[in-house]
């Protein structure tokens, strides 16, 4: 009986020591299904937005007017455009676009709402309400609206793009901050840290920011989706990419003028942007569900 005791401590002991932060999120990670499936799908975009250059059977700016507005077949699989070029290719390439869009503009975003945050929550008193007015007036305008008119005063392009959603995306990471430091600032391992000598910014970086970074890569995940969209809507509305770049919200607002009649052109680049937004927002809820100890149930 004693043995059998020991054998089971011994379990206990070396499943505790196996069992790191980083296992116990892969360990979480793994019961979301959904999540796996979103993952495996984006790691598939980014696999092809690195190589879609070099797969396409066909140059996305290349010129077919033997084939305009050509049904999906086994020679074009979703079919040709008003200038013959394949969708499909273009669908592909646009792939890069996107992407590159969503993760340097959320990228940028986190990286100034995560400074904002973090000084607006440890410094407080006034910089703290001059940050937050800040964010409360960009919080004011909807998130396309305010991109709109970023883009109306910068002109349009894809890098005035980013910089409009890099500017309505830096809010929500600087309030997300702000909230965890004020919920740390305060902790035993923080004053022991200042009692000891440490500066600031070695506090802030060192001791605070590592508590937030739960919080932050779960909002980046979210954030993606929507930069995506609203950098398609952009597009569609003639604000962000210009032709013949082929970017899916430009293809979209092309191909709306042939909806009736060519149905292919409108239906696969507003697929390629519903599946991506989709598969990034339920990638967030997975990382949400096994980052979050509120939400482990007590796991």
């Amino acid at each position: 009986m004693s043995n059998n005791l020991d054998e089971i401590q011994d379990e206990i002991l070396e499943d505790e020591r196996v069992r790191t932060p980083f296992s116990e999120f892969v360990r979480k990670f793994k019961n979301q299904k959904t999540a796996l499936i979103a993952l495996g799908f984006i790691t598939f975009l980014v696999f092809i937005a690195f190589t879609a250059y070099k797969i396409v059977p066909y140059r996305f700016d290349e010129y077919d007017y033997t084939s305009l507005l050509k049904p999906p077949s086994g020679k074009h699989w979703f079919g040709t455009d008003e200038f013959g070029r394949d969708i499909f290719s273009r669908i592909l390439c646009g792939t890069r676009i996107s992407l590159s869009v969503g993760m340097f503009s959320v990228t940028m975003g986190a990286i100034f709402g995560t400074i904002l945050g973090l000084t607006s929550g440890y410094y407080g008193k006034m910089l703290d309400s001059v940050i937050m007015r800040l964010c409360d007036t960009l919080f004011a305008f909807p998130g396309i609206i305010l991109a709109i008119a970023i883009v109306a005063l910068l002109g349009p392009g894809l890098y005035n793009v980013v910089i409009a959603v890099t500017v309505f995306g830096t809010p929500s990471f600087a309030r997300l901050v702000r909230s965890s430091t004020l919920a740390v600032k305060d902790s035993t391992f923080v004053l022991a840290a200042r009692n000891s000598g440490c500066g600031d910014m070695r506090i802030l970086f060192r001791h605070i920011l590592p508590s937030t970074l739960p919080n932050i890569i779960i909002q980046f995940s979210m954030n993606i989706g929507t930069s995506i969209l609203t950098a398609s809507g952009l597009s569609f509305l003639g604000m962000g990419a210009q032709p013949p770049t082929p970017e899916w919200g430009l293809m979209l607002s092309t191909g709306r003028n042939y909806m009736l009649t060519t149905w292919h052109m409108t239906l696969f680049p507003g697929l390629a942007i519903f599946l991506t937004v989709l598969c990034f927002n339920l990638l967030g809820d997975g990382l949400r569900d096994a980052l979050d100890p509120k939400l482990s149930g007590g796991d």
